[in-house]
C-alpha cells in the first residue's frame, strides 16, 4: 500500500551540523568549518527521532550536513534511531573522518544505506570540483570498505556544465563497486551552487535519456534528486520499447516523492524546509512538532497540490507524475509555483492555450 503523502512524509532529511571540512563548489548549505551555535542539541536530537518513530509508517531518516561526522554525538543518536527501528541512509563527508571503522560501525548500528558523493570519473575532476586533494582516492575507498562489511551504498553526483560529461565514467566505477543507488543531484543555484553554469533545458533532457541508458546496462537504480523530469523520460522510452506503462527505473519507493511532497528538510538550527534546496521555513521544530508543521504548513500544503502550478506546468499531462523542480522554480523566478525553467517539455496543450 502507498504511503499517504499528504499525512505522513516519507523521507527525512536533517542536516545534522553545517560543519565540514570540505569546500564544495556546489554546496547547498555553504558548509563551514565549524560547527554553528545554535544547531539542535543531543536532547532535541532525540525528541526529534522519537516523533519521527511515531508516524505511520515510520519515515527514512536521512543524516546530512554539512558532514554527520562533525557531530560528536552522532553514534549516539543513531543507536536511537536503530532502537526506535528508524531506517537510515547516512551521508556522510569524503574527509579524514570517514575510516574504515567508521563505515564498520555505521553496519553494526543498523544504517540501512551510505550514501557517498562522486562528481568526476577521475582525481583531476572530482578533486577539482570538491576544492580538496585525495577526496576522490578516499571516496573509493570508502565505497570498497561498505562492501566488505555489507553495507550498501549509494552515490551522489551533481549535474553542472562541468560534471555532465563525467557521467559514463561515474557509471562505470558505480557498477565496479557494486553501488546500489545513483542519486544523480540537478543542480538548483543556492548556496555556493549559485556560482556554477546550468545546462540548458535541452542540456538536462540530453542528460536524462543518457541516464536512462546507463540505467539499462548497469545494475543499479537511478534515481533525481531536482529532476523529476526523468521519470517522464523513462516512461516514455519504455512505452516506446513497449514495457510496462507503470514500472519507472530507479523509484521504488511507492510513491513520487517532491520537495514538500512526501520530503521535509529539517536545518541544523530546526528551521523545517520543504527541500534543502528551496530555503522557505515553515516553522522550527523547536517550536511545533515536525508533522504539525509538514501537515499545516501553507507552503507544504501549496506544494502537495499539482492544481496550483502555474504555466506549462500546470497543463502538462505529465502534472502529477513529475511536476517539475519546485526548488528551481523558485530559485530562478522567485515563485515556487512557476514552471521548471529547465524543463525542455512542451505539454501538448500548451500551444491552444488563450493569451491572458
Amino acid at each position: 500500500m502507498k504511503p499517504d503523502l499528504h499525512r505522513f512524509p516519507l523521507l527525512v532529511a536533517w542536516e545534522m551540523t553545517r560543519a565540514c571540512l570540505l569546500a564544495c563548489q556546489h554546496c547547498r548549505a555553504s558548509a563551514v568549518p565549524d560547527p554553528l551555535p545554535d544547531e539542535l542539541s543531543t536532547a532535541e536530537g532525540l525528541k526529534l527521532l522519537r516523533e519521527l518513530a511515531t508516524y505511520t509508517p515510520k519515515p527514512i531518516l536521512l543524516p546530512t550536513g554539512g558532514d554527520p561526522l562533525a557531530r560528536p554525538d552522532l553514534f549516539l543518536l543513531l543507536e536511537e534511531a536503530q532502537r526506535l527501528g528508524l531506517k537510515v541512509g547516512i551521508t556522510p563527508a569524503v574527509t579524514p573522518r570517514l575510516t574504515r571503522e567508521v563505515v564498520a560501525r555505521f553496519r553494526e548500528l543498523g544504517v540501512h544505506q551510505m550514501a557517498i558523493s562522486l562528481d568526476g570519473a577521475s582525481p583531476e575532476t572530482h578533486d577539482g570540483f570538491r576544492g580538496v586533494p585525495g577526496t576522490f582516492a578516499l571516496a573509493l575507498k570508502a565505497l570498497t570498505w561498505a562492501k566488505e562489511v555489507g553495507l550498501m551504498t549509494q552515490v551522489n553526483t551533481t549535474v553542472t556544465r562541468r560534471t555532465a560529461k563525467e557521467l559514463p565514467g561515474i557509471a562505470e566505477i558505480l557498477s565496479e563497486k557494486g553501488v546500489a543507488t545513483w542519486e544523480v543531484f540537478f543542480l538548483v543555484p543556492v548556496g555556493r551552487g549559485a556560482l556554477l553554469e546550468q545546462l540548458s533545458p535541452e542540456g538536462y533532457e540530453e542528460v536524462m535519456h543518457l541516464l536512462y541508458e546507463l540505467s539499462r546496462r548497469h545494475p543499479f537504480k537511478v534515481r533525481t534528486t531536482e529532476g523529476p523530469m526523468f521519470r517522464r523520460i523513462v516512461l516514455e522510452r519504455r512505452q516506446r520499447e513497449g514495457g510496462q506503462d507503470g514500472a519507472l527505473v530507479g523509484e521504488g519507493r511507492g510513491a513520487h516523492v517532491s520537495d514538500g511532497f512526501g520530503f521535509v528538510f529539517v536545518a541544523a538550527n530546526g528551521e523545517v524546509y520543504p527541500s534543502g534546496f528551496l530555503p522557505l521555513s515553515a516553522g522550527n521544530v523547536r517550536e511545533t512538532p515536525l508533522l504539525q508543521i509538514y501537515r499545516e504548513s501553507p507552503i507544504f500544503q501549496a506544494l502537495r497540490n499539482k492544481a496550483l502550478l502555474k504555466g506549462k506546468c500546470g497543463v502538462c499531462e505529465y502534472r502529477e507524475l513529475c511536476g517539475g523542480s519546485r526548488a528551481r522554480a523558485y530559485a530562478e523566478t522567485g515563485d515556487y509555483l512557476e514552471s521548471d525553467p529547465r524543463c525542455a517539455y512542451i505539454p501538448r496543450t500548451w500551444g491552444q492555450m488563450p493569451l491572458a
